[in-house]
C-alpha cells in the first residue's frame, strides 16, 4: 500500500506544490461518494487559475499606470497647476475639500499632473484636514464623519456559512442518496404489503440513521469552521505605528482612516494606498501588486504608496488617502482568496487511502449483494415459486442491495482525510492558546516530523529584554548599575565626548523618544535601541534638543547583512558628519582614529587596537551583544543620493548590552535532544556572545562546532555536507548564510528543517524552511508573511510546544486510521463471508450505518483530539521517509481484526448454542448479540487505540474529556437502539446476561491488544 501511495498521492509537499502533482491525486481518486464534504479543504485549481489570471491582469494594469506616470513626470514640473475638479457639496459640508474617488484615482494611477493640481501632498494634508505633524485630531464625532466620507479600512470577506450548509453539504453523499431511494422504496413496498406502521418500520430506520448520520456530520464539521474562523481572525491581526493628536501610537490596521499618518519601516507591510511626506531610502517592494521583482524608490519625487506593498528598505512618513476596498490590494483580496489553500500531504495519502479501500470495497459490496441476490433465486427455484414475486421478496431484495450500499458506506473511510482536518483545526486552536499562530495548516503535521531547529539567538532564546551594561568610552571601561550610576561614571569625560557621544546615540537611531498620553516619556523601537537610547537619557541627554540642533540628511537603516547602520547630518554651525554604529569588529576595522582621554582626535595605533579588540571579546565572553559607535565628517557637496562612507572612521565607544537567556530554555533544548531534534543557533552576533549563550543554553557541547558565517560562505558543498551535522553555532552569519544552511540540511541530508526568522531578510530562509517560525512581537510583516507559524511570544519553549503538538497530530491520526481500518477489515470481511456462506447478513443497512458514524465522525473526534503527553518527545522523529501506515499499525489492525471476526464468526455458527436461544425469534436475538458484540469490540478497542506500542491506554484518559464523552454517547445511544429501537435497527430487547456477556467478548479485545503489543516489527 505505502508504495501505490508514495506513487500516486506523494508528489504533494507540505509546502510549493506544484499545480501539476495538486492535480495528479485528483485524477488518480476518480469517483467519491461526497466531493464537496471530502474536497473541502482541497485547493480549488480552477478558481486558482482564473485568480492568477485576474491578478496578472491587475498587474498589467499597474504596471501601465506607473510607466505612463513616469513618461509624464519630466512634462509635469514645468506646468502650472490647473485644478478642474469640484468638490461635491456633501464631501464640502463635513469639511473635506476633495472627495474619496478623486483621491482613489491619484494615488491608484500615480496621476503626478492631478496631485499637482490639487497643491501637492501638502494640497491634500489640507484638504484632508489632518496634520503633518500631529495627524488626525481624535475629539467628537470628526473620526466618524471621515469614516462615513471616506469609507474603513477593511476588506469584503466572502459570508461565514450557516449550520444549514454543512447539512446540504452531508446530504450531498451518493451513498446516502441511494439509501435514501432504497428507503422510499422500502416504505412504499412495507405499508402496501403489511400496513402502517409495521410496514414502515424498516424504510424509516434507514431514514433515522441517514438522518443522524448527516446532523452529526454537519454538527462537527460547523464547529471546524468556527474554528478555522477564529483562527483567521488572529491572523489579520495587524498593527502599526501611527501619530494621532501628536501622540504615536500603535494601532490595528483596520482602524487605519484616510488622513491618518502611519510611520513604516523596514519590513512593514504597507496597510493603505497613500502618500510620501518625509522619510530616508526608502525601497517599497511592489511585486505583490504589479509582478515587478526589483523594488521602487519611494519619495518626494514619486510619493505613491500602494496598499499590499512591502517596505524593503529605509523609513518614512506616509498619509493614508485611500482604504479598504477602494484599494487595489482590495479588489485584489478577494480573488485571491478563492483558491485556498494547498492539501496538506497527510490530507492527500488519506485520501489515497480512502481511495483503495473504496476501490476494494465497492468490489465486495457487488459480490455481496450477487452472492445474497443468488440465494434467493436458488431459494425460490426450490420452492418452485420464481414465478411468484410476493412483496416480501422485493423487500428481502431491496434489503439486499441496501446493505450492499450501506458496505460501500462502510468500506470508504470519506472521514479519513478530513481526520486531519479535525486534528489540524484542534490542534490549531489549543497551540493559539500556547502562543502559537499556525498560518498553513500543513505546518502543523510537518513540524511532527521535525529533526533540526535552525533558532535564532535574540528574543527567540534571550528575552529580548536588552540593557547596556558596560561601556567602553575614551579607552575607559566601565560596568552601568543604575541611571544615577551612569551620569556619576561618565562625568570626568571631556564635553566634547559627551556632545560627540550624544549626537550619535540620537541621530543614529530607529527608535524615538516620545511622551505619550499619560503624559510620561516612552521609547519605541527595536530591544537594541531602546537599550542605547535610554543609555543615552541615563547619562543626561536630551533627545529632542539634540535632534533638533542637526538636520538629518541622509539614513541608511540596520540592515543584517552589512551588521551595520548610518546617518549623515547637517551641523548647526555648517559643515557634515556620518554617524555609524553596529557589529564591533566591523565598525572597529572601519576605524583609523579614536577619541582619547582628552577627548582628542589620536590614530588608532596597534596597542590600542588590541585593547579595544580585547574589550570587544571580553564583553562577548560574558554574553554581551556588543555594539561600535563611530563617527566621520564627510565633505560638503554629498547628497541624499551618495553612499554614506564606509571607512575612515573616528572610534566614539563600545557598549556591552546585556539580554538575559530565557528562563525554560535550557529544559526545553534538552527535550529536543532527546526527542532527536537538533537545535542549532544562526545569529548575526559576535562568535564569542554567541558560544557563551549556546553554552548557557545547552546547544553547544563540547563535540559541536561554531562557525562564522564569512569562513562558513568559503566552503565547497562537499566541505558543507561534512561540516553542518557538527556545525551547532553560526555567528555573524548574514540572511543568505541561514538560506545556504537550511538548503543544505533539506537537499543533501535530507532533514526536516524548522527555522526561525524576525527580519525582512530572514523571508528567503523562511520560505525554503520545511517550517517557517516567525517571531510575533520581534518580527517584521515581511517575516510573518513567509512564515507558517508565528511564535506569538518569541519564546524558544514555544517551539518545543509546536514540535510537540505536531507529533501529537501525526500520531492521533495514525490512531484514528489504525482504528478506523479494523472496523473496515472486520465489518466487509464479516458481511462478505456470511453472505457466500450462510446467504444472509448479520448486520443490518440501519447497523452498518450506525457502525459507520462510530468509526468515523465519532471515532475522529475520540481519537484525532488527544491532547499531546511529555512521552511524544521522547521518540525520535519521523523524518522525511518514515511510512505513514507503518508495521506497528499493521500489527494492532491484523491481530484485533482477527480477534473480531473469530469472535462474530463463532457467535454465528455456535451463538444459539452458547446463549441457549430457541424459539421463533432466536435468529433476531442472536443477530442483535452479534451487533451489540462487535459494536462493543470497537468501543474497547478505541481506548486500546489511544496507544500503538504502550500496554497502558488509561493513562490521561480522564483529561480528555472530548473521548470520555465520545465513549459515554455511543455506550448509552447503543442501550437505547437494542432496548427501545428494535422495531428500526431490526433488534431485539437484551437480559443483563446478554448485556454482561456483549460487554465481556467486547472486554477482551484489549487484554488481546496488550499482547499483540508484545510482538516485535520493525517500526517502519
Amino acid at each position: 500500500m505505502e508504495s501505490y501511495l508514495k506513487e500516486n498521492f506523494g508528489g504533494v509537499k507540505a509546502k510549493h506544490s506544484s499545480d501539476e502533482a495538486l492535480g495528479r491525486w485528483r485524477k488518480v481518486v476518480g469517483v467519491v461518494k461526497n466531493p464537496k464534504r471530502r474536497f473541502r479543504f482541497t485547493a480549488n485549481l480552477s478558481k486558482r487559475s482564473e485568480a492568477a489570471q485576474m491578478k496578472r491582469s491587475n498587474q498589467e494594469k499597474l504596471r501601465v499606470a506607473v510607466l505612463v506616470s513616469k513618461a509624464a513626470l519630466q512634462f509635469i514640473h514645468g506646468l502650472a497647476p490647473q485644478s478642474e475638479y469640484t468638490v461635491p457639496a456633501d464631501v464640502k459640508a463635513k469639511g473635506f475639500g476633495i472627495c474619496a474617488e478623486e483621491l482613489s484615482s491619484i494615488v491608484e494611477g500615480h496621476d503626478l499632473k492631478k496631485l499637482k493640481s490639487h497643491g501637492g501632498v501638502e494640497g491634500l494634508v489640507s484638504k484632508l484636514s489632518t496634520s503633518e505633524a500631529d495627524g488626525l485630531a481624535t475629539s467628537g464625532s470628526k473620526l466618524a464623519t471621515r469614516q462615513e466620507v471616506f469609507g474603513v479600512n477593511k476588506f469584503v470577506e466572502a459570508e461565514s456559512r450557516g449550520f444549514l450548509v454543512f447539512v446540504w453539504e452531508a446530504l450531498q453523499d451518493m451513498t446516502l442518496m441511494i439509501l435514501a431511494a432504497c428507503a422510499f422504496v422500502s416504505l412504499i413496498v412495507g405499508i402496501a404489503t403489511e400496513g402502517w406502521p409495521k410496514g414502515a418500520h424498516d424504510g424509516l430506520g434507514i431514514v433515522a440513521s441517514i438522518l443522524l448520520v448527516v446532523f452529526v456530520t454537519a454538527t462537527s464539521d460547523y464547529r471546524q469552521s468556527l474554528q478555522f474562523k477564529d483562527l483567521d481572525k488572529e491572523k489579520k491581526k495587524i498593527t502599526v505605528h501611527v501619530t494621532r493628536s501628536g501622540f504615536r501610537q500603535k494601532l490595528s490596521i483596520y482602524e487605519l482612516l484616510a488622513g491618518d499618518v502611519v510611520h513604516l519601516s523596514i519590513g512593514d507591510q504597507v496597510p493603505a494606498d497613500g502618500l510620501f511626506l518625509s522619510g530616508f531610502s526608502l525601497l517599497i517592494d511592489e511585486s505583490s501588486l504589479t509582478g515587478e521583482s526589483e523594488p521602487v524608490a519611494v519619495n518626494a519625487e514619486n510619493p505613491f504608496l500602494l496598499s499590499g506593498t512591502k517596505v524593503q528598505d529605509g523609513s518614512c512618513k506616509m498619509l493614508i488617502t485611500t482604504v479598504g476596498m477602494r484599494t487595489q490590494w482590495g479588489k485584489l483580496m478577494a480573488t485571491l482568496s478563492e483558491g485556498g489553500d494547498d492539501e496538506t500531504p497527510l490530507q492527500v495519502k488519506l485520501n489515497g487511502v480512502a481511495t483503495i479501500i473504496g476501490k476494494i470495497g465497492l468490489i465486495f459490496a457487488v459480490v455481496t449483494f450477487a452472492v445474497l441476490t443468488e440465494s434467493l433465486f436458488r431459494r425460490k427455484i426450490n420452492d418452485g415459486s420464481y414465478l411468484s414475486w410476493t412483496g416480501d421478496d422485493a423487500l428481502e431484495l431491496l434489503e439486499f442491495f441496501a446493505i450492499a450500499v450501506t458496505i460501500v458506506v462502510v468500506a470508504v473511510p470519506e472521514g479519513l482525510p478530513l481526520a486531519v482536518t479535525l486534528s489540524l483545526a484542534f490542534a490549531m486552536k489549543k497551540m493559539m492558546n500556547d502562543k502559537a499562530l499556525v498560518r498553513h495548516l500543513a505546518a502543523c503535521e510537518t513540524m511532527g516530523s521535525a529533526t533540526s531547529i535552525c533558532s535564532d539567538k535574540t528574543g527567540t532564546l534571550t528575552t529580548n529584554h536588552m540593557t547596556v551594561v558596560k561601556a567602553c568610552i575614551c579607552g575607559k571601561i566601565k560596568e552601568l548599575d543604575g541611571a544615577s550610576e551612569t551620569k556619576t561614571l561618565f562625568s570626568q569625560l571631556p564635553d566634547s565626548v559627551m556632545t560627540m557621544l550624544m549626537q550619535s546615540i540620537f541621530n543614529n537611531t530607529g527608535g524615538d523618544v516620545v511622551i505619550n498620553k499619560d503624559g510620561k516619556r516612552e521609547i519605541l523601537g527595536t530591544p537594541t535601541e531602546t537599550a542605547i537610547l535610554e543609555f543615552g537619557l541615563s547619562l543626561g541627554g536630551d533627545f529632542l534638543a539634540v535632534r533638533k540642533a542637526s538636520t538629518v540628511i541622509k539614513v541608511e537603516p540596520f540592515n543584517s547583512a552589512k551588521k551595520r547602520m548610518g546617518v549623515v547630518i547637517q551641523l548647526p554651525e555648517g559643515g557634515l558628519r556620518a554617524h555609524c554604529k553596529g557589529a564591533s569588529e566591523i565598525i572597529l576595522a572601519s576605524c583609523n582614529k579614536y577619541l582619547n582621554e582628552q577627548g582628542s582626535v589620536v590614530p588608532l595605533d596597534d596597542a590600542t587596537i588590541s585593547h579595544l579588540n580585547a574589550t570587544i571579546e571580553s564583553f562577548a565572553n560574558e554574553a554581551l551583544r556588543t555594539l561600535c559607535l563611530a563617527y566621520v565628517e564627510v565633505q560638503d557637496g554629498f547628497s541624499a543620493n551618495d553612499q554614506i562612507p564606509v571607512d575612515g572612521y573616528t572610534c566614539i565607544g563600545i557598549v556591552g548590552i546585556k539580554d538575559p537567556v530565557r528562563p525554560g530554555v535550557k529544559e526545553s533544548v534538552a527535550i529536543c535532544r532527546s526527542a532527536g531534534i537538533t537545535v542549532r543557533m544562526v545569529t548575526g552576533d559576535n562568535i564569542n556572545t554567541a558560544k557563551a549563550i549556546a553554552r548557557e543554553c545547552g546547544i553547544l557541547t563540547d563535540d559541536g562546532i561554531a562557525i562564522e558565517g564569512p569562513e562558513f560562505r568559503t566552503k565547497t558543498p562537499e566541505e558543507m555536507t561534512e561540516l553542518i551535522p557538527k556545525i551547532q553555532v553560526m555567528a555573524r552569519s548574514s540572511p543568505l548564510d541561514k538560506h545556504t544552511l537550511v538548503k543544505h540540511l533539506r537537499n543533501e541530508l535530507d532533514e526536516v528543517v524548522a527555522v526561525t526568522g524576525d527580519g525582512t531578510n530572514d523571508a528567503p530562509a523562511l520560505h525554503e524552511a520545511d517550517i517557517g517560525l516567525a517571531m510575533g512581537i520581534a518580527g517584521t510583516e515581511v517575516a510573518k508573511e513567509s512564515a507558517d507559524v508565528i511564535i506569538l511570544d518569541d519564546n524558544f519553549s514555544t517551539i518545543v510546544t509546536v514540535a510537540k503538538w505536531g507529533r501529537s497530530v501525526y500520531i492521533n491520526i495514525q490512531k484514528f486510521v489504525q482504528f478506523q481500518l479494523t472496523v473496515n477489515v472486520v465489518a466487509l470481511v464479516v458481511n462478505f463471508s456470511s453472505a457466500c456462506l450462510t446467504g444472509s447478513a448479520p448486520l443490518t443497512a440501519v447497523q452498518l450505518l450506525w457502525v459507520n458514524m462510530i468509526m468515523d465522525t465519532l471515532g475522529a473526534l475520540a481519537l484525532a483530539t488527544e491532547p499531546p503527553n511529555n512521552e511524544l518527545m521522547k521518540r525520535t522523529p519521523v523524518g522525511r521517509k518514515g511510512n505513514f501506515i507503518s508495521n506497528i499499525m499493521w500489527r494492532n489492525i491484523l491481530g484485533q481484526a482477527l480477534y473480531q471476526f473469530i469472535v462474530i464468526w463463532y457467535l454465528q455458527t455456535e451463538g444459539k448454542q452458547l446463549f441457549g436461544l430457541k424459539g421463533d425469534n432466536s435468529d433476531l436475538v442472536l443477530n442483535t448479540l452479534i451487533f451489540n458484540c462487535f459494536v462493543f469490540c470497537q468501543v474497547f478497542n478505541e481506548v486500546s487505540s489511544r496507544e500503538m506500542e504502550k500496554i497502558d491506554v488509561f493513562e490521561g484518559i480522564l483529561n480528555n474529556n472530548v473521548f470520555v464523552a465520545v465513549l459515554s454517547s455511543t455506550v448509552i445511544f447503543q442501550f437505547i437502539i437494542i432496548q427501545f429501537l428494535g422495531d428500526f435497527a431490526n433488534t431485539t430487547p437484551l437480559s443483563f446476561k446478554q448485556w454482561i456477556a456483549c460487554i465481556f467478548i467486547g472486554f477482551i479485545g484489549m487484554p488481546i491488544a496488550a499482547i499483540v503489543k508484545l510482538i516485535p516489527v520493525g517500526s517502519r
